[in-house]
């Protein structure tokens, strides 16, 4: 079996067990149910207005439910599980079943569609639709609908936060089928939104945002920190930084030393030694000069 028909055959036995279980149960409210495939067998969920009728006087009622469903539909050990729908005017199926019956005692299409979509938006709900269509008045079928609130028609949305039911009220000119679709008041639509206004408060209260340093300057910091010392002069402070040993210059080699000076002496002179003076005679004959005479 390929696996567009495997989906179709699952569909199909769904709906066959959501008609089964809606005729039995039409006396308890029924509410709708879940079908949920495991590895214990099929669990499935039956939501219900009335639970213990659905159970049973000891469970009778129950377990002819889970007989029916093994033998008729050829389910792989069914487990029923019962819960409570809680408020009954926001599920679907139990407004859409209530409506059915309304109009099947007589009430007039218009007075049991306006009077269920009061009850369903007074009990909270974001939305609600309601469409009748079938032989209202005369021979001819037509369509109703009552509208109020907020409801989505298609897309994902429409899937998630609209509950869907399904009912029909058998007359005497004809059916008549009851479509109703809810909000509830918990659903989220995707397209709200809330602008938060700004004020002076909120904008006080937020702490100063501290400049990070990176670790090479907070390193220069940290050097800078310990040759740095202050000096008050008239109340005033005045920061001098040392300059490190290592940053000093070496004296100059050719730089002379120079002592201080004391008063009412006189700046002392570099003598120099003079050089003596050559003889003026004639060395290079070695004789003496000649008298005249």
């Amino acid at each position: 079996m390929g696996v567009e028909k495997k989906f179709v055959e699952d569909g199909f036995t769904k709906a066959l067990v959501h008609e089964y279980l809606s005729k039995e149960l039409s006396r308890a409210g029924y509410g709708g149910m879940m079908m949920n495939r495991t590895p214990m067998g099929i669990q499935i969920t039956v939501y219900a207005e009335k639970p213990g009728m659905v159970i049973g006087k000891g469970g009778k009622l129950i377990r002819k439910l889970t007989r029916d469903l093994d033998r008729n539909f050829r389910l792989d050990n069914p487990q029923i599980d019962v819960q409570d729908v809680g408020k009954a005017e926001l599920n679907a199926q139990v407004v859409a079943n209530r409506l059915a019956n309304s109009l099947e005692r007589g009430w007039y299409f218009r007075k049991a569609g306006q009077t269920t979509l009061r009850r369903v938006m007074d009990s909270g709900a974001l939305g609600c639709e309601i469409v009748l269509s079938g032989k209202l008045t005369g021979p001819r079928s037509r369509v109703e609908k009552f509208l109020s609130g907020y409801v989505k028609h298609s897309g994902k949305p429409s899937q998630e936060i609209v509950d869907h039911g399904y009912a029909v009220a058998v007359k005497k000119l004809g059916t008549i089928g009851c479509q109703v679709r809810i909000v509830p008041p918990d659903a989220v639509p995707p397209d709200r939104f809330r602008i938060v206004p700004r004020t002076q408060e909120t904008v006080e209260e937020l702490p100063p945002v501290e400049e990070k340093k990176d670790e090479l300057e907070e390193l220069l910091e940290a050097k800078t920190e310990g040759s740095v010392e202050e000096i008050v002069v008239e109340d005033l402070e005045i920061e001098i930084v040392e300059e490190a040993a290592s940053a000093e210059e070496p004296a100059a080699e050719d730089e002379v030393y120079e002592e201080p000076m004391v008063a009412g002496d006189e700046p002392l002179k570099e003598t120099i030694p003079e050089e003596p003076e050559e003889p003026i005679a004639e060395e290079l004959s070695g004789e003496e000069p000649k008298s005249e005479g």
